[in-house]
């Protein structure tokens, strides 16, 4: 459990981290060792599968026109970036907020005993 609390802080701390993942690692937080931690699991977990942004829909993105609004002069670098890591077989995109989720993805099994 400490390493999904470790990373669930890191999730937080990113400057990518949406709000609804923000606020649901909130609400799981504040219920582990309770009894609404079970409910608050799966909601977090629901929320994290959500977020996560799969390479492909990155790639997606950074070639949209939305992608060039929010990343800027920044979007081809993103572009290749994205496309580089899916090369090198990265399934999901790599800034620190989907880092963090997919670690906690993985100790999902053991969350919801």
């Amino acid at each position: 459990m400490d390493f999904v609390v470790t990373k669930t802080h890191d999730l937080m701390n990113a400057v990518s981290c949406s709000a609804e993942a923000k606020k649901a690692a909130e609400d799981w937080l504040s219920a582990v060792g309770t009894d609404k931690e079970k409910e608050q699991t799966q909601k977090y977990i629901a929320e994290l599968e959500a977020d996560i942004m799969p390479i492909d829909g990155l790639i997606n993105f950074a070639k949209s026109e939305m992608g060039a609004k929010v990343f800027g002069e920044k979007a081809k670098d993103v572009l290749a970036h994205a496309e580089s890591i899916k090369a090198a077989g990265a399934k999901f995109c790599d800034c620190p907020a989907c880092t963090a989720v997919a670690a906690i993805l993985t100790k999902k099994d053991e969350m919801l005993k």
